[in-house]
C-alpha cells in the first residue's frame, strides 16, 4: 500500500484526482469551464457577478457604458441645456448690466464735473462791452479758480470775475430757509446761472494802493507811477472821464473795465456804502481763457502795462 498522500492544491484542499479532474493548469486557465473560481478571481468580479452575469466581458462591457455615459453625450447634452437657459436668459441680464455701468459712468461724470466748477475753473459768459476789445458780448470765459487758493492775491492787470453783491450791488433780502441756501450753493458749484451779480473787470488797485486820475488826457496813475493803458483800451477811450483820487483798504480792489466809456466799474460806486471797492472774498477766479467763438481765442495774460507799479506799495508782489 502506497502511503504517498495526493499532492494539495494551493488553498490546502485536497487535488482533485482521477481521468474526470481537470488539471492544474486548466483550472487556473479556464474559469469558465464549470469550475468555481479561486477567491482571487471571484474579488475581482465583485459581487455583480453572481447567477446568470455574463461573465468578466459583460461587466467590461458595463464598465464601457458607464465611461460612454460620462464622457458622451449624456453630459454633453446637460451642458447644452444649461448653456440654452444661460442665453435665454442673457440678453436682459446684459441690458441691466449695461445700464447699470451707463448710469454709474453718468454719475462719475457729473459727479466730477461738480468738482471741477466748485473747485478748479468754471465757464462764464460775457454780458456786456464793458471790456472790449479784451473781452466781447457773448465770449465764453473759463475762469481759473485755483488762481487765488492757495494763499495768492489778485494782481494789478488781472482781469477778474466777481460777485458784486455788497459792492456794486445792494445785498438782496432774501428770506433765509433751505431753497435760499440751496441756490447760492447751486451758484458756488455752477448748477444754478450766476445772474446779474457777476460782473467781470480788470484790477487796476490792490489793497493799500493809493489810486488817482485828473481826468480827461491823462492817465491812470497807481502810487504816483502813471500806467501806460493804451494797448488795453478801447480805441478813442480816455483812461478816465473822471477825476478820483482813492486808497485801497486792504482786502479790497479797485476794478475798471476796458471799454471805459461804456463801463460801470468802481469809479460808478464812489460814495456808495462799499465806496466802489470789491472784497477780494468776492472774487470767483481769474478769466483765463476765451474759449469760444473759435475767432476770439485768446490766453488772457497779465499785461505789461503795469509792471512799473510793481514794489511800489500795496501786496502785487505776493501773488
Amino acid at each position: 500500500m502506497s502511503t504517498h498522500e495526493p499532492p494539495a492544491d494551493r488553498d490546502g484542499r485536497p487535488a482533485p484526482t482521477g481521468a474526470d479532474s481537470p488539471t492544474r493548469s486548466a483550472v487556473v486557465s479556464a474559469p469558465d469551464a464549470g469550475v468555481a473560481p479561486r477567491a482571487g478571481e471571484a474579488v475581482g468580479r465583485g459581487p455583480q457577478d453572481g447567477p446568470g452575469a455574463a461573465g468578466p466581458s459583460s461587466t467590461s462591457d458595463r464598465v464601457d457604458g458607464l465611461d460612454g455615459a460620462a464622457d458622451g453625450d449624456g453630459l454633453d447634452d446637460a451642458d447644452g441645456a444649461a448653456d440654452g437657459d444661460a442665453s435665454d436668459e442673457a440678453p436682459g441680464e446684459g441690458g441691466r448690466s449695461r445700464l447699470r455701468e451707463l448710469l454709474l459712468l453718468t454719475g462719475i461724470c457729473l459727479f466730477v464735473l461738480l468738482l471741477v466748477n466748485a473747485f478748479v475753473a468754471r465757464p462764464f459768459s460775457v454780458p456786456s462791452e464793458s471790456m472790449e476789445n479784451t473781452l466781447r458780448p457773448g465770449d465764453r470765459l473759463i475762469v481759473n479758480k485755483l488762481s487765488y487758493a492757495f494763499g495768492g492775491h489778485p494782481r494789478r492787470g488781472d482781469v477778474v470775475v466777481f460777485d458784486g453783491t455788497g459792492s456794486f450791488l445792494r445785498k438782496p433780502l432774501e428770506p433765509a430757509g433751505l431753497g435760499t441756501s440751496l441756490r447760492s450753493f447751486g451758484r458756488e458749484v455752477g448748477l444754478v446761472p450766476a445772474g446779474d451779480s457777476v460782473y467781470v473787470k480788470r484790477v487796476v488797485g490792490i489793497g493799500g494802493d493809493r489810486v488817482t486820475s485828473a481826468g480827461p488826457g491823462h492817465p491812470i496813475t497807481v502810487n504816483g507811477v502813471p500806467v501806460d493803458e493804451s494797448g488795453l483800451l478801447f480805441p478813442g477811450d480816455e483812461p478816465s472821464n473822471v477825476a478820483f483820487d482813492v486808497v485801497v483798504p486792504p482786502g479790497k480792489l479797485w476794478v475798471m473795465g476796458d471799454h471805459r466809456s461804456a463801463s460801470r466799474d468802481s469809479r460808478d460806486h464812489l460814495g456808495e456804502p462799499g465806496g466802489g471797492f470789491v472784497p477780494e472774498s468776492k472774487v470767483i477766479g481769474r478769466a483765463a481763457w476765451v474759449v469760444y467763438p473759435v475767432g476770439h481765442w485768446a490766453d488772457l495774460d497779465r499785461p505789461d502795462a503795469y509792471v512799473a507799479a510793481e514794489g511800489t506799495g500795496g501786496h502785487g508782489e505776493q501773488g
